[in-house]
């Protein structure tokens, strides 16, 4: 197998200084900031006004980051969407209590009955809940696609087709899909196209590039850093942002301002996080690929995971999340495999400090329009900040475990 690209070579099209310089800046304008270097935080439900006149300019520009309603935010939400705005790209960014509120609302912001879809068959399991049970009720199709089929999407859009959605990686599996195929066919036929970009966090893909119409981050994750935030965003093109402001206004959806501000807090170390989390991934990654209880290695910087070609042209790095496939000979009993663990705990989400584990006995269960061609479980890492070695060992304790020797 061939050596994965580096960090330092996945970086090379990329000012590197220039990116961590915005990560610093970013959101801290003057107007939200007030002569401090963090902005405040600003809770507000009503807004007063002294005199009608003043209350008619906010009413006219509610729309324009102007304090109009607590719902339309403050200072403090004002200034984690400019940030969001500045490093991911688009126009305008809207706000979210979680990554799924950003998913659907986003979703329903461009979708009427009578429409179809197209889902990336790897879809996180809540996206594809929600088209399943909420989209299906109120009229809307769903037909979900292998998620390499690159410009093959073009023979899957039928005249309703409105909205074409992407993740990539996938969710559990980390194929890496063809956004800019994608993205140039469903234009061509007036589809409009959402990315859940939250494996690239707002730095390492810039979707608009790829010709992404609306990018999504469950902030949760590697914005906010110390999973103690839920937390999503929504990002919107110039065509797209007006609709996406408006529908997600109505949908009621707003944000904490505490929890705005310890995800402006997050995105300052995110550039220095992320490098650490690619780094140890890649080795931990290098070093299973070794292991004779591994089958494959699904992380985008290997020559194994589909979709390699297209994270080595558009992305700028990895981060710590990977999966990897146990030969079935090994994996008699994958519980006193995860069992033990000192450093890896299992739990749900990922993106924050710590490094997770979670194995899956039958993937080929949750999808509908492609085959999962391996035997064994797959186990997901989330490889986080702690000592690279101590991470290799918790991993090592746990194969002896599953050949029993342990």
């Amino acid at each position: 197998m061939s050596n994965p690209k580096s960090p330092e070579q996945s970086r090379e099209s990329n000012n590197t200084q220039k990116q961590d310089t915005k990560i610093v800046n970013a959101g801290r304008s003057d107007k939200w900031t007030n002569g401090v270097v963090n902005p405040a935080v600003q809770r507000a439900s009503t807004v007063v006004f002294d005199s009608v006149k003043q209350m008619k300019h906010a009413t006219a520009n509610k729309a324009n980051q102007v304090l109009f309603y607590g719902r339309r935010g403050t200072s403090t939400s004002f200034a984690f969407s400019d940030a969001m705005t500045e490093l991911e790209g688009g126009v305008g960014c809207a706000l979210y209590p979680s990554g799924t509120a950003a998913i659907t609302n986003a979703i329903l912001a461009f979708v009427k009955t009578g429409d179809h879809i197209l889902m990336v068959d790897t879809a996180y399991e809540p996206t594809r809940s929600f088209c399943d049970n909420i989209l299906a009720k109120m009229g809307v199709e769903t037909t979900y696609y292998d998620p390499v089929v690159g410009a093959g999407i073009e023979s899957l859009i039928k005249g309703n087709t409105s909205l074409v959605f992407l993740e990539a990686p996938g969710s559990l599996t980390m194929e890496v899909q063809d956004i800019p195929a994608i993205s140039e066919i469903a234009h061509r036929h007036g589809c409009s196209v959402l990315l859940d970009n939250t494996w690239a966090s707002p730095i390492n893909l810039k979707p608009f590039e790829l010709g992404v119409d609306v990018s999504i981050q469950a902030a949760t994750k590697y914005v906010v850093g110390h999973s103690d935030v839920m937390l999503g965003t929504a990002t919107a093109n110039e065509a797209h942002w007006p609709q996406l402001r408006e529908s997600s206004y109505t949908m009621g959806q707003c944000t904490s301002p505490d929890d705005l501000y310890l995800a402006l807090r997050g995105i300052r170390t995110l550039g220095v996080r992320m490098k650490q989390h690619e780094q140890s991934a890649l080795k931990v990654a290098k070093w299973l690929s070794e292991r004779e209880e591994v089958e494959t290695i699904l992380h985008p910087a290997f020559p194994s995971c589909p979709g390699h070609e297209q994270f080595k042209r558009d992305f700028l790095g990895s981060n710590g999340l990977f999966s990897f496939v146990v030969k079935p000979e090994f994996a008699k009993d994958i519980t006193a495999f995860l069992d033990g663990m000192h450093h890896f705990k299992m739990g749900y989400s990922w993106g924050g400090f710590e490094s997770l584990i979670l194995a899956m006995q039958n993937v080929g269960a949750m999808r509908t329009a492609t085959d999962w061609q391996y035997q064994g479980p797959l186990v997901r890492l989330h490889v986080g900040l702690e000592d690279v070695d101590d991470l290799i060992e918790d991993l090592a304790k746990g194969f002896e475990r599953l050949a029993g020797k342990a």
